[in-house]
């Protein structure tokens, strides 16, 4: 299996391509990029990426906004053999530095406007600094449009990491998750089938493409199929309603549809032409799923995935969507669930912790063997950290984190990192970081701070002092000074306790 000569991902998504003037990408300006032209500019930007220096197995990071150019940069990494790390837009310098350092990049792409800040990061691993704006314009390109089109696709096994993708965990650092060309292929080609995609479906793009969502799922899931998709630099309601009309499929995250749904063009008469809705990277409310089937007749179909292990399960095409659930296990994936202490396999309808295995799963954390092996069973089954149950049917129902990760809007946010950040703070004797029920977010990111008599802290100091040392997303929504954080016996601050206290504060956020 694993010597399978032509297993890069990219001879997997194009070989055998019998029309290339089919329509793969379309913009909002006109611009459409045929099959055969996604192609070719693939290899034009695979042949810059060998001409400076980059070769099968380095690692090129990028941070840059969406754009076309942009996915054609995970093409080409992929195409000649190296490895892709998307970096969330986002990231601030001091976040960055982390990632860059750890991962060892050949090659850096990044807008021009932090090109200075990055390159000073970048010299630190002997890096190359290419630039790439939101425009799609930049070096990068430049020297792309130079460059021959006809490039020889870099021969990789199954097991060849295609992406390394930085995950949060509660604890420490970030780790970087590392993703073959087979757990990609093998993912994306189950949910073409799972979901039903053919040649004929437009998918509308407004997803970042720095995170699984965006890039793995909505992108090789449409070129796999061959349709195509109308690529949005970013979520724009009015105009993602307008577009319903000539699309058929909306990948989104909950906070499209709790903003869509703001919208009075949200209609039955505006989703007819739409064939499939599909919810992901936290938690869909069950109000929302229930608005959204009487607003417009259809059911959003919720599935379950993790940067480790791209999706896990989903809701049926055909069959019911059960609202809280996330639907049963991928073919080819195995879901149990298990006493967290123990590891034994619990029967359905307890809740223990989710457990997964199958040919989605990660090969492990960059440079982190022991982190790995206490993350893996013995007979290969990735603990997940979420705890959940089984009813019944056989539906996979995700009820919290073993972990005290947050997901807001759709990204992980570890608590240690902001706590650490807000502890540093002159007069802050320590703080809990927690995340509490959003409607716009799934979570907000929340602080409760305890602080020195007189010092002067306050919701508005703690905000201005993380301003710039977090990414936005990461940013707590609000602040809460108290006197005392609650323990138990052992002394460890009892965040379920603070989750129950706060539990209703963004209750009438829209």
């Amino acid at each position: 299996m694993n010597s399978i000569a032509n297993a890069n991902l990219f001879s997997r998504l194009f070989d055998g391509l019998d029309d290339p003037g089919r329509l793969a990408i379309e913009t909002l300006e006109g611009k459409r990029i045929s099959y055969g032209d996604l192609i070719a500019r693939a290899g034009q930007t695979a042949n810059v990426l060998a001409s400076r220096g980059v070769k099968p197995g380095d690692r090129v990071a990028a941070q840059s906004e969406k754009s076309v150019s942009g996915l054609v940069l995970y093409l080409a990494a992929v195409r000649a053999g190296a490895v892709y790390l998307p970096l969330n837009t986002a990231y601030t310098l001091n976040e960055l530095d982390y990632f860059i350092t750890d991962a060892e990049p050949s090659l850096v792409v990044c807008d021009a406007s932090r090109a200075e800040g990055i390159g000073a990061i970048a010299r630190k691993v002997d890096a190359k600094v290419e630039t790439l704006g939101a425009d799609g314009k930049g070096s990068l390109t430049e020297a792309a449009d130079k460059a021959s089109s006809e490039f020889k696709t870099v021969a990789r096994t199954n097991d060849d990491l295609a992406a390394i993708l930085y995950t949060s965990g509660t604890t420490g650092r970030s780790k970087g998750a590392m993703l073959s060309h087979d757990n990609l292929a093998s993912n994306s080609l189950s949910l073409v089938d799972y979901w039903r995609f053919t040649n004929e479906d437009v998918l509308i793009h407004a997803l970042p493409i720095y995170h699984t969502h965006g890039l793995f799922v909505a992108s090789n899931v449409t070129l796999f199929a061959r349709a195509s998709m109308i690529f949005l630099p970013k979520f724009d309601p009015d105009v993602i309603i307008k577009l319903m009309a000539r699309a058929s499929v909306l990948m989104g995250v909950p906070t499209f549809y709790t903003r869509l749904l703001q919208s009075p063009a949200l209609t039955k008469e505006s989703t007819r032409h739409m064939r499939l809705f599909v919810s992901g990277s936290a938690p869909l409310l069950a109000d929302t799923h229930r608005e959204w089937a009487a607003r417009t007749g259809h059911a959003v179909l919720e599935r379950y995935g993790m940067t480790e292990t791209n999706m896990n399960t989903s809701n049926p095409y055909d069959g019911e969507r059960v609202a809280g659930a996330v639907g049963h296990p991928l073919p080819g994936v195995t879901v149990r669930v298990t006493d967290p202490e123990t590891g034994k396999e619990l029967p359905r309808g307890t809740v223990g912790m989710i457990e997964v295995e199958g040919p989605n799963v990660f090969k492990g954390y960059w440079r982190m063997p022991e982190k790995t092996k206490t993350e893996f069973r013995d007979d290969g089954f990735f603990i997940t950290g979420d705890l959940g149950k089984i009813d019944d049917k056989g539906y996979v129902h995700i009820l919290g984190r073993g972990k005290d990760l947050v997901i807001s809007g759709g990204f992980n946010v570890y608590p240690k990192e902001i706590e650490s950040e807000i502890d540093a703070m002159p007069g802050v004797i320590e703080s809990a970081v927690i995340g509490v029920p959003h409607a716009d977010f799934g979570e907000g990111v929340t602080a409760v701070v305890v602080c020195n008599k007189d010092a002067g802290v306050s919701e508005a100091s703690v905000l201005k002092a993380l301003d710039g040392r977090l990414a936005k997303f990461k940013m707590p929504k609000r602040v809460f000074v108290v006197d005392e954080l609650p323990r138990n016996a052992m002394g460890k601050v009892q965040k379920n306790i603070l989750r129950d206290m706060y539990s209703d504060i963004y209750a009438k956020t829209k």
